[in-house]
C-alpha cells in the first residue's frame, strides 16, 4: 500500500466515512479502502494459516490490515504536522484504495517548505519500518507477533522507499518539483518535470511487475495490484502536467510575464535582500516578506525600495518598503484580456498578484502588464 493519490481540488472532497479527528484534522475513509482491506486480508491469510483455524487466520489477517491502515494514517499525519509547522492549514486526511492523501488549505509558499512537507510522509514510513524490524528481531521465534511485525516492517519500508521515487504523484515527485522550482524560480516547471518523471516511474513499475510475474516471484493478485498502481501513477502524473499547462494556456501572456516571489524573513536588511535576489536564478523576481511561519505577508514596492539611499539600505528593514499582501490587487490567471483592462483601469497599482485559486503564481508589474495589453491590440 502506498499513499499516492493526488488530493481533489479545494471544495471537491469526495465523500467518505468520517472516522473522527486526528491532531485537529478530520479523517475520512473511502469505501474503496474497505474493498482493498478485504482483498489484502484474503491475500494475507495464507501467511498465517498454518496451525490456525480458518476463523483465527482471518482474524489475524484483519489485525494486519488495521495496522497497515494505521501506518498509512501516520504517514499522512507526518505531512499534516509539518504543514502546520509552516502555518499551512489542513482540511483533512483521507484513506482510500491505494493509501491516502492530506488536503492542505493552500500551497506551500516556498520550495523549501514544499520539500519539507512532501518528505515528511516517507520519513515516517521508513521510521515505522525500521522500528518494526527492530521489534521483530527482538521477538523470539516465528510466531504470530513476529510475523505481523515482520510484515509491517517490510510494508512500511516498501511504502517509504517507493514513495521516495522522484515522480508525481509520489511524495518523491513533490520533492523533485520543489527542487526544480528552487533552481528555476518556476513552480509550474517543477510540476511538469516531476509529472513526466512520474510517467517514467509508472512504465518502469509496469515492466518490473510483469517480469516478476513471469519469473514466478509475484502472484496474480500481486500483479493486478501492481498494474492498478501503475494506472494510478500514470493518471496522477498526467493530471499534474495537464493542470499546469491548462493554467498557462488560459492566459499565456500572464503566465509568461508574471515574476516569481523571492521570500526573505521580516527583519532582513533591504541591502541583504537585494543582494540575495541579484544572486538568485530569477533576479527579476519580486521580494516578498515572510512571517515566522514562512507565510508571505507582504511584497516589496519597487519604487519605495529605490527611494532608499544605497548607503542606508543596510539599516532599513525590508518590511518597511513592502505592501501587505491583502492590499495588492489580484489578477486571476484565467482572466480574459477585456477583464484585465477593466481591472487595470478601475484599480491601478504598481504590482498585481497573479493567482490561480488560492495559489499565488507570481507578481506582475503594472508597466509590464500595460505593455502586454497594448500588444494585444495589434
Amino acid at each position: 500500500m502506498t499513499a499516492i493519490p493526488a488530493p481533489p481540488p479545494p471544495g471537491a472532497r469526495r465523500p467518505g466515512i468520517p472516522l473522527g479527528r486526528l491532531a485537529g484534522a478530520p479523517v475520512h475513509l473511502q469505501p474503496s479502502a474497505l474493498l482493498f482491506a478485504g482483498l489484502v486480508a484474503l491475500a494475507y491469510r495464507p501467511v498465517v494459516a498454518a496451525g490456525h483455524t480458518t476463523a483465527a487466520a482471518y482474524l489475524i489477517a484483519l489485525v494486519f490490515v488495521v495496522l497497515l491502515f494505521a501506518s498509512v494514517l501516520l504517514h499522512e499525519l507526518g505531512h499534516a504536522l509539518v504543514a502546520r509547522r509552516y502555518g499551512i492549514g489542513v482540511r483533512g486526511i483521507t484513506l482510500e484504495l491505494l493509501g491516502g492523501y492530506t488536503e492542505l488549505d493552500r500551497p506551500a509558499p516556498r520550495p523549501g517548505v514544499d520539500l519539507a512537507v512532501a518528505a515528511a510522509g516517507p520519513l515516517v514510513s521508513l521510521t515505522l519500518g525500521g522500528a518494526g524490524a527492530a521489534l521483530a528481531a527482538a521477538v523470539p521465534g516465528d510466531g504470530i507477533v513476529n510475523t505481523l511485525l515482520t510484515q509491517l516492517a517490510v510494508s512500511n519500508l516498501v511504502v517509504g522507499l517507493f514513495n521516495s521515487l522522484p515522480g508525481l504523484p509520489l511524495d518523491g515527485g513533490r520533492v523533485l518539483a520543489a527542487a526544480v522550482w528552487r533552481f528555476t524560480g518556476d513552480r509550474g516547471r517543477g510540476v511538469v518535470a516531476a509529472g513526466w518523471v512520474g510517467r517514467g516511474v509508472a512504465l518502469v513499475t509496469a515492466v518490473t511487475a510483469l517480469l516478476l510475474f513471469q519469473l514466478g516471484f509475484q502472484s496474480l493478485f500481486g500483479l493486478a495490484f501492481a498494474l492498478l498502481l501503475v494506472v494510478t501513477l500514470w493518471q496522477g502524473a498526467g493530471a499534474a502536467v495537464r493542470a499546469v499547462r491548462g493554467a498557462r494556456a488560459a492566459a499565456p501572456g500572464l503566465a509568461a510575464l508574471a515574476a516569481p516571489l523571492a521570500g526573505v524573513p521580516a527583519g532582513t536588511p533591504l541591502a541583504r535582500a537585494q543582494d540575495q535576489l541579484a544572486a538568485s536564478p530569477r533576479p527579476d523576481a519580486v521580494l516578498a516578506v515572510l512571517d515566522p511561519q514562512d507565510r508571505v505577508v507582504a511584497v516589496v514596492d519597487d519604487a519605495a525600495a529605490a527611494a532608499v539611499p544605497p548607503a542606508h539600505r543596510g539599516e532599513v528593514d525590508v518590511a518597511t518598503v513592502a505592501r501587505a499582501l491583502s492590499t495588492v490587487p489580484a489578477l486571476p490567471v484565467t482572466a480574459a484580456v477585456a477583464d484585465l483592462r477593466e481591472i487595470l483601469e478601475s484599480n491601478p497599482a504598481a504590482l498585481y498578484l497573479v493567482t490561480s485559486g488560492e495559489d499565488v503564481c507570481g507578481v506582475l508589474r503594472a508597466a509590464v502588464l500595460t505593455d502586454w495589453l497594448e500588444s494585444q491590440r495589434k
